[in-house]
């Protein structure tokens, strides 16, 4: 089982840029699909991005991209989300997930998540 920890949220002005890291135990990382998600206030939980296990592939919801890149490296059981051109519609709480399976990160029906970290965007 994958445990995952955020950090990197805070407050920021529109325009400004934040970077993400999500740390996992476990050994397995390396196997894992991973993602992120938010959760604005308000609102459902919605898709952000994923990356594959071996990070060769990668997705992004429309609304991110351009602005928005994941990364991982296994070595260091680390993912990361790079935010730039950040927008006031991009507060929310960012979550982390893991799952073996691809397409359970894409649908965010995942064996883990992390606690979430706030990321406030002011105009």
């Amino acid at each position: 089982q994958v445990q995952l920890v955020e950090s990197g949220g805070g407050s920021v002005q529109a325009g400004d840029s934040v970077r993400l890291s999500c740390a996992a135990s476990g050994r397995i990382f390396s196997s894992y699909a991973m993602g992120w998600f938010r959760q604005a206030p308000g609102k459902e939980r919605e898709f952000v991005s994923a990356i594959s296990s071996s990070g060769s592939i990668t997705d992004y919801t429309d609304s991110v991209k351009g602005r928005f890149t994941i990364s991982r490296d296994n070595a260091k059981n680390t993912m990361s989300l790079q935010m730039n051109s950040l927008k006031p519609e991009d507060t929310a709480v960012y979550y982390c997930a893991a799952d073996p399976i691809w397409i359970r990160v894409r649908s965010g029906n995942v064996r883990a998540w992390g606690q979430g970290t706030l990321v406030t965007v002011s105009s």
